[in-house]
């Protein structure tokens, strides 16, 4: 392995360790918290040297640079490991969607974390291409009120979850918040309390509606928690965290190179 890869290897393995603690010191059950590695621009070869490690699910923020990974991705593994691409890379947009760029990663994602409103759920249900199945996703939630972050405000979710399910081409499986920035653990953990609290609420109010209560079977995720935060995230009850710099390290300015 290469010494990239040998440093990528090495902070997986790190990530991996903060997380199975944290599992273990707050009660939560060994492998119930997934590792999402946010590779936005980062190159193939840094996804693949993560690949390579064990990581199969990787974020992307940005359309076009996540569909041009998407689409090269298998040639580049192959000149590593001559195999079939097993299992495959896991894709999920974590960015901000607009509407005119909803049919492209309805077609190329399998997961979204940022729906926070019905219009881009409705959009992204009708162009989710049948044989791929329903795109699973989760609503963006502004958990802190900040005016510099998207998502839909904790009191509209409810409503926006009940107008999401019934939709033949999503999957709705729960919230994503990216808190305000904090640094004390208490503080992180409070705004990661008020979204599992929010959480629960809704699955516990739509699990009583019997019309809705079908569709509700994989209410199942709190994907919330970053490099500097994860294990407040997974004490509060995140299922997701997502990882970046932990992993690949810190990110030049502008930059989006594939290779």
């Amino acid at each position: 392995m290469n010494p990239l890869g040998v440093s990528i290897q090495a902070s997986l393995q790190q990530v991996r360790t903060r997380i199975r603690n944290a599992e273990q010191a707050w009660g939560r059950a060994p492998g119930s918290v997934h590792l999402l590695a946010v590779s936005k621009t980062f190159g193939l070869d840094e996804i693949s040297a993560a690949w390579m490690a064990g990581q199969t699910s990787f974020g992307e923020n940005y359309v076009q640079e996540g569909i041009q990974k998407i689409e090269a991705m298998p040639e580049a593994l192959l000149t590593l490991r001559p195999e079939p691409l097993t299992p495959k890379p896991i894709w999920h947009f974590i960015g901000p969607l607009q509407s005119n760029k909803t049919r492209a990663v309805a077609e190329h994602f399998d997961w979204v974390h940022t729906v926070d409103r019905e219009r881009i759920g409705q959009r992204l249900s009708e162009q989710r291409p049948a044989s791929r199945g329903p795109l699973q996703v989760c609503i963006q939630v502004n958990v802190s009120g900040e005016l510099s972050k998207s998502g839909v405000a904790p009191h509209d979710a409810l409503a926006l979850v009940e107008s999401l399910l019934p939709l033949a081409g999503l999957r709705v499986r729960g919230l994503m918040v990216i808190p305000e920035a904090l640094t004390e653990f208490s503080e992180q953990r409070a705004a990661f309390a008020r979204a599992r609290q929010l959480f629960e609420s809704i699955g516990a109010t739509l699990s009583g509606i019997p019309s809705l209560a079908p569709a509700l079977g994989g209410w199942d995720t709190l994907s919330m928690g970053m490099s500097a935060d994860l294990e407040a995230a997974i004490a509060e009850g995140a299922t997701i965290v997502r990882v970046g710099s932990a992993i690949f390290g810190s990110r030049a300015a502008g930059a989006t190179t594939l290779v």
